[in-house]
């Protein structure tokens, strides 16, 4: 068994096609479905069906598909451990974050340590906080920025608390509430709304509030995209509630603060895990205390649960 038969496994259960594959891992499809067919014939098991259609994985590729990405993972993060040894920063940094994040300036961050580091690929992806924290505890992120309801820890990480911030009201420009000072959100109630998906942890920081305050509201377009959702607002389609710190970045918006507002929380996090090398001196060069006092000054860093 070869790691590069792994890889060819992955590949062609990532893509449901040989040729995709193929093409993915730079090689002819012949030897690529040679090298399976002979991995196959080891472990006495086909791995995939295929028809003229479509590839899946049978019962058995599905058993060893998640073994095939760790063993993968395994061997990248020795060679990455072997050059930092040597003074040489290498490997992957996979790294998620909401939308919504602002207690670091991730785009500049990221810039500054590729140019320190250009050897570490890196990967950014963007989501709800607990798809990316499942992603962290399950190793396919090394890093995530969170923003949770204050009821709400991440379980099975570290990591620290970056902010904490109130909500704020989202509206069009020619809205009644335009020129308002305030907004209670019973009177926020009556609007209909663009928030993020049901059941995620952005969204609940929307419903507790409008639950404690005994009403509840409308919401008509669930969207994952902050800047589709800012559209739908100044379009005059529905208002949206968003961090206080990241609305002002929101073009041709109005916005107006709430009287008992909603929090949030944004936390930084990573696996129990020794962090990889690459993932390690971000985090150092984030300065994780200097954040924490400049964003957050009244609340000190918190460890999350272990």
């Amino acid at each position: 068994m070869e790691l590069q038969q792994m890889r060819y496994v992955v590949a062609v259960a990532e893509t449901a096609n040989f040729t995709r594959a193929a093409e993915r891992c730079r090689v002819v499809q012949s030897a690529l479905s040679h090298q399976i067919a002979r991995l196959e014939r080891e472990l006495g098991a086909r791995l995939f069906d295929r028809t003229s259609r479509r590839v899946t994985l049978t019962p058995a590729g599905e058993a060893f598909l998640p073994a095939a990405r760790q063993a993968l993972d395994a061997a990248e993060r020795a060679r990455a451990e072997v050059a930092a040894a040597s003074g040489e920063l290498r490997g992957r940094l996979a790294i998620g974050a909401i939308p919504t994040v602002t207690a670091v300036d991730l785009p500049s961050a990221l810039k500054t340590f590729h140019v320190r580091h250009p050897q570490v690929r890196i990967t950014l992806r963007v989501g709800a906080s607990d798809e990316l924290a499942e992603q962290v505890r399950q190793g396919a992120l090394d890093i995530a920025f969170l923003g949770l309801p204050p009821s709400v820890r991440p379980k099975g990480v570290r990591g620290l608390v970056l902010a904490r911030g109130e909500l704020v009201a989202v509206v069009a420009p020619g809205h009644p509430l335009a020129d308002a000072a305030d907004v209670d959100l019973r009177r926020l109630s009556d609007e209909v709304f663009v928030d993020f998906p049901a059941g995620t942890a952005a969204r609940a920081q929307s419903d507790e509030a409008f639950a404690t305050a005994g009403v509840s509201r409308e919401v008509a377009f669930e969207i994952t995209n902050a800047d589709l959702m800012a559209r739908l607002v100044r379009l005059g389609l529905g208002v949206a509630m968003m961090p206080a710190a990241f609305a002002p970045e929101l073009p041709g918006v109005h916005v107006v603060e709430l009287r008992d507002p909603p929090t949030r929380v944004e936390h930084l996090i990573w696996s129990r895990l020794r962090p990889s090398p690459a993932a390690a001196a971000f985090l150092d060069a984030l300065d994780i205390r200097a954040i924490v006092d400049d964003a957050a000054p009244d609340h000190p860093s918190t460890p999350l649960s272990e």
